[in-house]
């Protein structure tokens, strides 16, 4: 996977543009065009694989929220883990979430899933595993994405200091392994998913808890409203 054809955001260029020179990336890479070359549908479209590296820098980044892979349906995926295109219709899990946030914050629940606001307050919406097939959740698991995203995790960890890792169900909690708890703050749940939330996600009070302890270090808290679908579709494009 050539760091020439994909475009990565300069700062996290500067951290693991290398890593896609690794013999994994280059058998990702290889992966993913049989793939397409076999006339398999990929989500999401090329240009927004890395999205959520394009809309929150390395800097900027303030809280992570991390995902397992991509949603598998047309037109759901956008780059953005949890988050959907205006207009898509909001997902169980991303339900589940706006509902924990109105109980724990009093945020009146959106009438869109798109979480791009978000990623451009400082909040890395990073699924573990960027790619998926079409109708096939967990397709593109173990082919090496995995490695990418430890690595940007992995820097985070070691440059910066004082983030919010969000880790919700068992999968996004092995990245956990990774984060050094004197350093972050790490908050973990069951999955937001219909399956598990009511086991303890709703109720865990995660969007207060990121807020206070970025409080806590002199940081400004997240802004975790949305504006309205009409404001994004007149003043915004999803990446």
């Amino acid at each position: 996977m050539s760091d020439q054809r994909v475009k990565l955001e300069p700062s996290w260029k500067a951290r693991v543009g290398d890593y896609l020179q690794c013999p994994e990336m280059q058998a990702l890479a290889t992966f993913l065009r049989a793939e397409k070359q076999a006339g398999k549908r990929i989500y999401p479209p090329g240009p927004e694989i890395f999205a959520a590296f394009e809309h929150t820098p390395f800097d900027a980044v303030r809280v992570v929220i991390l995902g397992q892979d991509p949603y598998h349906g047309a037109g759901q995926a956008h780059g953005l883990c949890f988050s959907v295109r205006p207009g898509v219709r909001v997902p169980p899990s991303l339900d589940n979430i706006f509902k924990e946030i109105q109980r724990d914050l009093g945020i009146a629940r959106p009438d869109h899933g798109c979480l791009t606001p978000w990623a451009d307050r400082g909040v890395l919406l990073l699924n573990s595993v960027l790619t998926v097939e079409d109708g096939h959740a967990g397709a593109h698991q173990g082919k090496g994405w995995e490695g990418f995203t430890d690595a940007a995790i992995n820097a985070l960890n070691r440059e910066r200091e004082g983030l919010v890792f969000l880790l919700w169900g068992s999968y996004a909690q092995r990245k956990g392994q990774l984060i050094d708890t004197s350093r972050h703050c790490v908050l973990n749940s069951v999955h937001p998913s219909p399956l598990s939330a009511h086991r303890g996600f709703l109720g865990c009070g995660h969007f207060s808890a990121a807020n206070r302890y970025l409080e806590s270090r002199g940081h400004a808290p997240i802004d975790w409203s949305l504006p309205p679908r009409s404001a994004l579709q007149g003043g915004f494009t999803p990446a």
